[in-house]
């Protein structure tokens, strides 16, 4: 009972990881119907950023995150305005291509900037508690309980402020979203900013429980595509869902399988999905 209690804890934290990266990429693809396979890398930097902060800077940690968070989200709008927006209406093959050499561009960046070796965070909320026998530390927790903030924040803004209803507008419906004024860019350009920010928040929550190397974003990019394809293309809920039944199935599957075989489980349960409901637990048809 207390494994699967204490692999239970580990996979939310996680799947609250996956969650907030798959939630960014699946805004990107709603809007723009781009699979941007460069959003892992922008998670790696995000977190190589506040890592930056912590140990050169030496700022607070939550002001860390925001500040990169503000970063990326600028570094988002850019991306999208410089590679994606001129690539709209072209063969689908076209931003693949951009996305993987975005890929190379900003992995190299890392490599230039910090080298190959890991990199650890400085100590943060090093506290731990125990919970019918398993072990909880204090930034696990935290991990859980801002991911979570973050998504009630996040279906506030869509449903209750003027650019989330009209972000809501575009996904449905591009054209007619066109037809009636809104400005499609921008609101390419607002998700983008969106989804870039999600992720370095995403990479600066789990910073302390793991480690920063210039490859940790290849993983992740492959397991939010798993996820939102999961839980449906296109479908918040799909993402947030998906995050933490994709954390749960590798951490339990590690705990009573093998670590060897987790991914095995994984793509076996996606496949198992696909199977039964082809566009996902929360897709449209």
């Amino acid at each position: 009972m207390t494994i699967f209690l204490q692999q239970v804890i580990n996979g939310l934290t996680l799947g609250s990881v996956f969650a907030l990266v798959a939630l960014g990429l699946t805004m990107i693809y709603g809007i723009l119907h781009v699979a941007n396979f460069a959003h892992g890398s922008l998670y790696m930097l995000g977190g190589y950023v506040i890592y930056l902060l912590l140990a050169s800077v030496e700022i607070n940690y939550w002001l860390a995150i925001l500040i990169a968070a503000v970063i990326f989200a600028f570094i988002g709008m850019v991306i999208e305005r410089l590679v994606f927006r001129p690539l709209a209406g072209k063969p689908p093959l076209n931003p693949f291509i951009a996305a993987i050499g975005l890929i190379f561009i900003l992995n190299n960046i890392a490599l230039a900037a910090w080298g190959a070796s890991y990199r650890r965070f400085p100590p943060i909320n090093i506290d731990s508690f125990h919970l019918l026998g398993a072990t909880v530390t204090v930034q696990r927790v935290i991990v859980l309980g801002i991911t979570i903030i973050l998504i009630v924040l996040l279906y506030l803004f869509l449903k209750k402020t003027a650019m989330g209803s009209t972000i809501e507008a575009v996904a449905q419906d591009p054209e007619g979203a066109e037809l009636v004024g809104i400005n499609v860019n921008r609101v390419g350009a607002v998700t983008f900013a969106l989804g870039t920010g999600l992720a370095a928040v995403a990479a600066g929550l789990i910073g302390p429980l793991t480690l920063i190397y210039p490859t940790m974003g290849d993983h992740i990019t492959l397991y939010a595509f798993v996820i939102i394809i999961l839980g449906g293309m296109g479908s918040i809920p799909g993402a947030i869902f998906g995050g933490y039944i994709l954390g749960l199935l590798k951490c339990l599957s590690a705990a009573y399988i093998s670590v060897a075989y987790n991914e095995v489980v994984v793509f076996a349960a996606m496949i198992a999905v696909l199977a039964i409901k082809p566009t996902g637990l929360f897709g449209r048809e």
